[in-house]
């Protein structure tokens, strides 16, 4: 088997079962410059594909060496758990790459079900945290995408207006296959565009935008306490979601 082939890191799918990792096979990891087709990440000289067989090239030399490091910190073995950035590299390159609309119709089909427009109608102390950490974001939808959605109480859908999810499509349809990847994964991670799209354009730090995302847990925290596992898949789910903000970084 060649290096290249071995070189692919195994799916996300399945996090909460175990499964064997393989070995590490190589000792030095390089980035290659490819010209105006970015830089392609190496093992002992040999390029690495992903999982679809792809050339593993980056489109930044800062993400590529980022990638890179995820590489050179593997121990004897080779854990995809500890490598979020490959794996958000993997799924730009097979997974959305020649895909990019029906990427963005999924995007747009998380906005038109936004967490952020529906709201409890009480306790007063969750109503306020929920208007604190999600009014701000939707005026900024508003003014900057021109995208002002509708908000319900409950949990019974409201339909969206169509041009406001069209305001929101059309700030998606100006980003790569690389930055799709990493909106879209945020989205799926807080079930909501607008935070993933404050993201994307700087509006919200990464960690605020996590925050707002778990306004309700973290007041249901705050009254009952927060059991281990719980915590722990929410740091799971938080290492994919900085991941995602850090490649967006990287692109800058």
């Amino acid at each position: 088997m060649q290096g290249s082939d071995k070189a692919v890191p195994a799916s996300g799918k399945g996090r909460e079962r175990k499964t064997a990792v393989p070995k590490r096979f190589y000792k030095e990891v390089a980035v290659e410059d490819q010209g105006a087709d970015g830089s392609a990440l190496l093992l002992d000289g040999k390029p690495v594909r992903t999982p679809g067989k792809a050339p593993l090239v980056l489109p930044a030399r800062d993400l590529a060496e980022a990638v890179a490091e995820e590489w050179r910190a593997q121990g004897e073995s080779i854990d995809p758990e500890t490598m979020p950035l490959t794996k958000l590299a993997n799924s730009a390159i097979d997974g959305v790459r020649g895909r990019e609309d029906a990427v963005i119709d999924d995007i747009v089909a998380h906005a038109g079900s936004d967490l952020l427009c529906y709201r409890a109608g009480g306790p007063e102390g969750l109503v306020a945290a929920q208007g604190k950490h999600w009014d701000p974001v939707l005026a900024w939808a508003t003014s900057a995408l021109n995208a002002p959605l509708r908000l319900a109480e409950g949990i019974v859908h409201v339909a969206q207006p169509k041009s406001a999810l069209q305001g929101i499509k059309r700030e998606l349809q100006g980003l790569d296959a690389f930055r799709l990847a990493a909106v879209h994964v945020m989205t799926q991670l807080t079930g909501s565009a607008l935070l993933a799209l404050a993201v994307a354009q700087q509006r919200l730090k990464p960690e605020e935008a996590w925050k707002a995302a778990h306004a309700d847990e973290d007041w249901q925290i705050s009254r009952w306490g927060e059991d281990a596992e719980a915590e722990a898949r929410r740091a799971n789910r938080w290492r994919d979601f900085a991941a995602a903000a850090r490649l967006l970084k990287l692109l800058d």
